[in-house]
């Protein structure tokens, strides 16, 4: 990163709270369950630690035009941060994501190109057109900085717990590059002899309609197949094949750890339960992980006298659109 501070771009990400969740935790029987509550982002959402890194060294080694392909949320962020940081934009998203991620590039002046498809449609766009167009592609893993920006959830999340890490980690993984950055995270602690070789049990949510990895784990495989045709309201989910998944598996594994699938009635039944009981509003991708739980302790993955933590990944009032029908 930049040697001084007042090099890097942000917009104040980070330092999101650690919300204790006792009606859920008593309803459930749980010792302690808890939220990761990155909806207190700017831009709403996780993506925001991520692309401020990205943006930072990309404006540094003198990259002008910054390109992503997104599900949404990333497209957001990166049109926020390039223009914070006084970069151009283009961000590359299938037409039907979100209304949000699509007003909010617009709002920030990146230039948005809607595609017919997922987000690995996208993708193939964006590499078949960056050369030609002079894009930097900050997509995930093809730079390493949006990693490091993630890492600081590990980081974050052991401090919160007083100096200790938690039992188990819940996290909805599209992507997955927030579960590849605290894992990394939790590698460096024990190199800095903060912690030992303990880890969290790493459990990776997916949507029953797009659950690649959840498939490969079951299946014993290192990397996972190209999911077609998935299909969930969370659109953050909805990755046929993540680029980043046979990290995202080996740490799942490593950590005696797993990979569950919700349905989507399911997770808009724990966004409402999260509300109702909880105040928290969780976009559909965080409310995947409450959605998870009852399997999870059914399978015997997890104990009700761990300190679990759900990751909520972003706002659900990013989400108004595809919430409003199912939570009017």
């Amino acid at each position: 990163m930049p040697g001084r501070a007042d090099e890097a771009v942000t917009l104040g990400e980070g330092s999101t709270p650690l919300v204790p969740l006792p009606r859920l935790a008593a309803e459930l029987g749980c010792a302690a369950l808890l939220l990761k509550d990155e909806s207190f982002n700017p831009t709403g959402t996780f993506k925001a630690r991520g692309i401020a890194a990205a943006v930072t060294m990309a404006r540094a080694l003198g990259a002008r035009k910054l390109a992503i392909p997104t599900a949404g949320n990333a497209g957001g962020a990166l049109a926020a941060y390039a223009a914070r940081a006084g970069l151009g934009a283009v961000v590359l998203m299938p037409r039907d994501a979100p209304l949000a991620n699509q007003l909010e590039c617009c709002a920030h002046g990146a230039e948005l190109i809607l595609v017919d498809g997922l987000i690995s449609d996208c993708a193939r766009m964006l590499s078949e057109r960056k050369e030609g167009e002079g894009w930097f592609d900050v997509s995930t893993l093809k730079e390493p900085y949006r990693v490091e920006g993630k890492k600081t959830l590990g980081y974050e999340l052991f401090e919160q717990c007083g100096g200790c890490l938690p039992d188990a980690i819940l996290y909805p993984t599209g992507g997955g590059v927030g579960l590849i950055g605290m894992w990394k995270a939790f590698d460096e602690m024990e190199a800095l002899g903060w912690v030992g070789r303990e880890r969290p049990k790493m459990v990776a949510v997916q949507a029953a309609g797009c659950a690649p990895i959840v498939r490969a784990f079951d299946e014993g495989e290192k990397e996972s197949a190209f999911w077609a045709d998935g299909k969930t309201l969370a659109a953050g989910l909805r990755v046929p094949k993540a680029f980043g998944d046979f990290l995202v598996l080996e740490a799942v594994a490593k950590s005696g750890g797993a990979a569950v699938a919700v349905d989507d009635n399911e997770i808009l039944a724990a966004v409402r339960r999260l509300a109702q009981a909880e105040g928290v509003l969780a976009c559909p991708e965080g409310a995947a992980t409450l959605a998870a739980l009852p399997e999870l302790f059914r399978r015997g993955v997890l104990r009700r006298e761990e300190r679990i933590v759900l990751f909520n990944t972003g706002s659900g009032l990013k989400y108004l659109d595809v919430l409003e029908q199912a939570l009017a």
